[in-house]
């Protein structure tokens, strides 16, 4: 069944008033991974501020266009999209930043061709993820839990396809891509551990179960 995956990050010694700074390292680190082949990966496609609990309506909220109209904007650059949203720190507050990266997704043939519903296409299609800056009284020291900064990587269904294609349907190029997209994961999150400053670091998934775990499982059947 699919899951919900998340990373947390935690540093050492930490003051809020470095939140800003903090989540401006990690996105670079992200758009580094994500923005290699895709100019819109190193933008910010979102911020949002949640007050007090995520029960909260949002009292800041901005969607940017990272499209060839927007190329000459500068409000979706990392440190901009930062610097807005975070303008006024308050310590009762969550900072929501959404970024793009592209991942390898399975889609079936053309529909009524017998040929090529038998065959798994394989596109990168863009995937959205969330950065989180909690502050130290939001959602009742939430942070504690879930880390300084939480990022939210949507269902781990690109890394398992569990819910997705079945073991037999697991051909050469099916472990291909999968390994692929669990490379990216891998590759930002080594990133963030040696050019961030955390003193620690956790991925984890909303059931408990860890997800190395489950990339196991999936590795002994396809065997």
């Amino acid at each position: 069944m699919a899951d919900q995956l998340y990373l947390s990050l935690w540093f050492p010694n930490f003051r809020f008033e470095a939140l800003p700074a903090a989540l401006v390292s990690v996105l670079r680190q992200f758009a580094l991974i994500s923005g290699s082949g895709s100019p819109e990966g190193k933008r910010v496609t979102a911020a949002s501020v949640y007050p007090i609990s995520f029960t909260e309506a949002p009292t800041y909220q901005r969607i940017y266009v990272n499209d060839d109209r927007a190329q000459d904007s500068e409000a979706s650059i990392i440190e901009n999209a930062v610097a807005e949203a975070t303008e006024q720190l308050h310590d009762d507050m969550a900072y929501e930043f959404e970024m793009k990266w592209k991942l390898w997704t399975p889609e079936s043939g053309a529909p009524g061709d017998p040929a090529a519903e038998l065959d798994t296409l394989w596109k990168l299609q863009p995937s959205t993820v969330r950065f989180l800056g909690l502050g130290p009284r939001f959602d009742d020291a939430g942070y504690e839990q879930n880390g300084h900064i939480r990022i939210d990587f949507g269902l781990d269904t690109p890394w398992v396809m569990d819910d997705t294609i079945e073991d037999s349907e697991l051909d050469d190029l099916a472990q291909k891509r999968i390994q692929q997209n669990v490379e990216m994961l891998l590759a930002f999150t080594l990133s963030v551990e040696k050019h961030c400053g955390i003193s620690s670091r956790l991925l984890w998934t909303e059931s408990g179960e860890p997800l190395a775990e489950k990339l196991i499982a999936r590795l002994q059947r396809l065997n």
